[in-house]
């Protein structure tokens, strides 16, 4: 009794050890604030190790911060229906699925066989003919010694949580290029107004001016340079008319419907442009963006499999057992003397000429490359976040300064229109005041949109964006909206 216990505890013990070392975080020396933060403190390097990080869930439904019903409408069935989406998570059942099939590894295999023969050679035998009915179940089952199953039951659900997160981006970037097209379509269908109102006006300006010509009070030339302004405007209509039907369609796209017309809400001049921005420190992208997270866990995996490699220079113990019946009759088919087995296998490598060896190498060499890879990713997140804040900083002022760009050209067309019906300046200035005037609307539309997707971007940029205390709670009863 006391050598079968003693077995026992050799057995737990070995069992108990996994082949490989086990991840422990990775270390990185991370700025305790953004350098284009307006309210940051100077910026400091923490280090830290993504070990000790607690995985955060950040809050999807942060467009409800533009106060847009249709794009909150849009988004919510592009999340149902998008075909992107939809393949992504057919990744993630496969992912879950897979990790099952590598967790029944840990179980016996049992298989069960039946055999009809009938001839004069059975049983290494020559004789008369005679019938011979067999059936059997088997069984097998390799013991974990070293932990390289439980290694592969590692890297397989490591796999599964890159590939949720995985899902969690193609989410997080299809909400934003929802909004982002839709807010594209709401520039398109501004400037299109601008382009048709100008048109009109222009029309209107050249028919009276071909009738100063005809009345002999305005050359030929004035005419010609009216005609040129309208066409410019004019011509800017089918242009963005054809845009408007192309982002249409794209939206359509994303949204998992055919390409049609999109109806759209708030105009682009009514939307939210003044947000606040409550940025957390640039250390919670480590636990925050799926992209981030997802890298981290594929290097998880690939540790992982540096375990698999090593088990696979081991030996193993496997066991079976197979019973079962037999007879030369169907009707002597009995289980009151049945067939039975027990087989004990140890097995290992002996001499494969450095071919092991060489592929834990090789598995070790691919770790390298999944910790450089998720270095580079969470430098290029770092990157993204900095180039999105001081794209928002610098659109801020751009903006400032295209309104007054707008209503001082706006005003000096007017005054020049005034001057020239009195005679006093060219009708060449008026032209260049109205071009001024029409470009600089254009421009503000451009910019305003611009901003409006640089704040889409830098939501999708800190791992699917976050919402102030308010907009949380929106965020939490979406039915009392």
């Amino acid at each position: 009794m006391k050598k079968a216990l003693f077995i026992l505890a050799i057995f737990v013990v070995v069992s108990s050890c996994k082949v490989g070392k086990n991840y422990k975080g990775t270390d990185f020396a991370q700025p305790n604030s953004y350098a284009q933060d307006e309210i940051s403190e100077p910026v400091v390097m923490d280090s830290v190790n993504t070990d000790s990080l607690k995985l955060s869930t950040a809050d999807l439904r942060w467009w409800i911060m533009f106060n847009d019903p249709i794009l909150d409408s849009l988004v919510r069935v592009a999340m149902e229906n998008n075909r992107d989406a939809m393949i992504a998570a057919e990744s993630v059942l496969q992912a879950r699925y897979f990790l099952k099939i590598q967790n029944a590894e840990f179980l016996p295999k049992i298989d069960v066989s039946g055999q009809v023969q009938r001839g004069n050679f059975l049983f290494q035998q020559i004789g008369d003919p005679q019938n011979s009915i067999i059936g059997t179940a088997q069984a097998s089952w390799e013991l974990d010694l070293w932990g390289k199953l439980r290694r592969q039951s590692e890297a397989a659900r490591a796999d599964l949580m890159a590939s949720e997160y995985g899902y969690r981006g193609v989410m997080i970037s299809l909400i934003s290029d929802v909004a982002t097209t839709y807010f594209s379509l709401l520039r398109a269908k501004s400037q299109y107004e601008i382009s048709k109102r100008n048109a009109s006006a222009r029309d209107s300006m050249t028919q009276i001016i071909k009738a100063r010509y005809n009345m002999g009070i305005v050359p030929l030339i004035d005419v010609d340079q009216s005609t040129i302004q309208y066409t410019i405007a004019a011509g800017a209509v089918p242009q963005l008319e054809r845009e408007i039907i192309q982002l249409e369609n794209s939206l359509s796209i994303l949204i998992g419907q055919n390409p049609g017309g999109i109806a759209t809400g708030n105009r682009l001049e009514d939307q939210r442009y003044e947000i606040e921005l409550p940025l957390a420190s640039p250390v919670d992208l480590l636990a925050r963006r799926p992209d981030v997270i997802a890298s981290e866990y594929q290097l998880i995996a690939q540790n992982a499999q540096v375990g698999v490699a090593k088990g696979n220079r081991l030996p193993t113990l496997s066991a079976g057992a197979l019973v079962g019946i037999a007879s030369n009759s169907f009707s002597g088919l009995s289980f009151q003397n049945p067939l039975w087995t027990l087989t004990g296998q140890l097995a290992g490598p002996l001499f494969y000429w450095g071919q092991l060896k060489r592929q834990v190498d090789i598995e070790d060499s691919r770790r390298f490359q999944a910790l450089y890879n998720y270095q580079n990713t969470v430098f290029y997140a770092l990157k993204e976040v900095e180039d999105i804040l001081a794209t928002i900083r610098t659109l801020k002022e751009e903006i400032n300064i295209a309104n007054q760009r707008k209503e001082a050209a706006l005003q000096a067309q007017l005054l020049s229109m005034e001057r020239y019906n009195k005679g006093v300046t060219s009708y060449l200035e008026f032209l260049e005041q109205q071009r001024q005037a029409f470009d600089a609307e254009l421009l503000l539309e451009d910019l305003r949109a611009n901003l409006l997707s640089a704040y889409v971007q830098l939501y999708k940029a800190l791992g699917g964006g976050w919402l102030n205390e308010e907009e949380q709670q929106a965020a939490e009863s979406p039915d009392e909206q």
